[in-house]
């Protein structure tokens, strides 16, 4: 017979269940007057869902206190959450790695996104899983729903700008890389121009007496 002691699973998974369900209610308080920038305007709490759906479903994580940093990694960047609110409602854990993934607003978004691809080599392993899930998703979401006019040009550049934080993050877990590869090979195609030579051909062509 086996003893409660030995198989305490049942009590771990019931405790990391209540620990998520606070989670999903706080990351749904703060973010919720924010939403996305596509056509749609979505609620903004659909993404930081979404990363832990990716984690969970397609990375195989099921390390709760990862899932939790995914669903609340876009709280300190972007509500009125502080780290000591993180630390007290979730734990140091779940606080720090959430801290890895936030970016300093106070700098402007070209600086930001250089220390993105400065920093991911050096992030720490759990951080490295919630940074290349946001990755995915943000992928995803730029090429079903991007944000109100981005055009093909400047979507293809976070496209490569996204692959450059990436590759600092390779060696975390091959199925979410795999899962990144498979989404940034649709990166989309800028319109083919007809080369200067051609151009010039035409234009010739169109002077030449008939």
């Amino acid at each position: 017979m086996t003893s409660p002691e030995s198989n305490p699973a049942p009590h771990r998974r019931e405790d990391d269940l209540a620990l998520l369900l606070r989670t999903l209610a706080f990351a749904a308080r703060k973010h919720r007057h924010q939403r996305r920038k596509d056509v749609r305007a979505l609620p903004y709490i659909n993404h930081p869902i979404a990363l832990a759906n990716v984690l969970y479903s397609e990375g195989g994580i099921s390390d709760i206190q990862v899932l939790c940093a995914a669903i609340l990694h876009d709280t300190l960047e972007d509500t009125s959450a502080t780290g000591s609110e993180l630390a007290e409602h979730f734990g140091e854990r779940i606080r720090d790695i959430v801290n890895e993934v936030t970016d300093d607003k106070r700098l402007p978004k070209r600086e930001r996104k250089r220390l993105q691809v400065e920093h991911a080599a050096q992030l720490s392993p759990e951080a490295k899983l919630v940074k290349l899930a946001d990755k995915i998703c943000n992928l995803r979401d730029v090429l079903a729903s991007p944000p109100v006019g981005w055009s093909r040009s400047r979507k293809r550049e976070y496209f490569e700008w996204a692959k450059q934080v990436v590759d600092g993050l390779r060696g975390s877990n091959r199925a979410l890389e795999t899962v990144f590869d498979d989404v940034y090979s649709q990166i989309p195609t800028l319109p083919h121009l007809p080369s200067p030579a051609n151009i010039i051909r035409r234009l010739f062509s169109r002077n030449l007496p008939r």
